[in-house]
């Protein structure tokens, strides 16, 4: 990992504007070949925050992923200006490739205010600094093709991922809780722009949140092929100011899978113990036939 693959990741982000409320973002293949849900989300949120004044922050979004998207292709990014009121803001994105919209969103954004504070505590988990990383993890784990395990290196190297317990490829066969933790930050320092960090967190949220749904059936995912699948939707709530640059424990469930589809939902946690932000996803996760 480097400040270089950072770079190149925010690059990735930004987005060129060709007419007004009309964005490009360039592409990049993702473990699989296709484009990675959360680069698009990420993206499309950019192009929203491009609209909006600097200080409103976005404090939700939700969205739908309607086509596979081509990495060998730019994706254009259009938004519509669906409300500008006294305290929230509102826009909706459509993302397109060859003629066809392959995601939607739709995001709010607020000015600061004071209010009513609580939450949910933080829950119990180990020292980030305790953790293997991912390549340490993953070059252990001779079960895999060691061209997965590149792939896998590949797209997280601007990210430290690290998971507490065994991630769902590292030991499957037989159901675990479906209960996932994962601790992240940027291999980097960020710049102090809010939307930044909440773009950040936005394109890493998609990496693992399924992950709860494969334990509690002792399947390792798409590395190991027993299972087929992809993110259908997308939301978030951002409560808090955070830092993607430091530590964020994402802590991560299943409540239901049936009909082929599987349901993760979480919390992510500040390391001092606040929660910034609440993800709820959706995603198809089907059994192979020949199996």
């Amino acid at each position: 990992m480097s400040q270089a693959a950072l770079q190149s990741l925010l690059d990735l982000l930004d987005l060129e504007q060709i007419e007004e409320d009309i964005f490009r973002g360039q592409s990049r293949s993702a473990v699989v070949p296709r484009v990675f849900g959360g680069q698009v989300a990420a993206q499309a949120l950019v192009a929203a925050g491009r609209t909006v004044p600097e200080d409103r922050l976005a404090h939700s979004l939700h969205a739908y992923f309607l086509r596979t998207g081509d990495p060998g292709a730019p994706i254009v990014y259009t938004v519509d200006r669906i409300r500008d009121g006294r305290s929230f803001t509102t826009r909706r994105v459509v993302a397109v490739q060859h003629g066809k919209p392959i995601f939607h969103l739709s995001a709010s954004f607020q000015t600061y205010e004071d209010g009513l504070d609580h939450q949910t505590p933080m829950p119990a988990a180990p020292d980030p600094a305790t953790l293997p990383t991912s390549e340490e993890r993953l070059r252990g784990y001779d079960h895999l093709d060691p061209d997965v395990v590149e792939r896998f290196l590949e797209a997280r190297e601007a990210v430290d991922v690290r998971y507490v317990e065994e991630p769902p490829y590292g030991r499957f066969g037989e159901p675990r809780e479906p209960h996932s933790q994962v601790w992240f930050r940027t291999d980097g320092k960020l710049a102090d722009d809010p939307l930044l960090h909440v773009v950040l967190a936005t394109y890493v949220s998609d990496m693992t949140l399924l992950d709860s749904v494969l334990l509690a059936h002792g399947r390792g995912g798409w590395a190991v092929n027993d299972v087929v699948g992809a993110s259908l939707d997308h939301a978030m709530w951002f409560h808090r100011p955070f830092r993607a640059d430091e530590w964020l424990l994402y802590d991560q469930e299943s409540p239901s899978a049936h009909g082929g589809r599987g349901l993760g939902q979480a919390r992510i946690y500040t390391q001092d113990g606040r929660l910034a932000i609440s993800v709820i996803q959706e995603g198809v996760v089907r059994v192979p036939r020949q199996q």
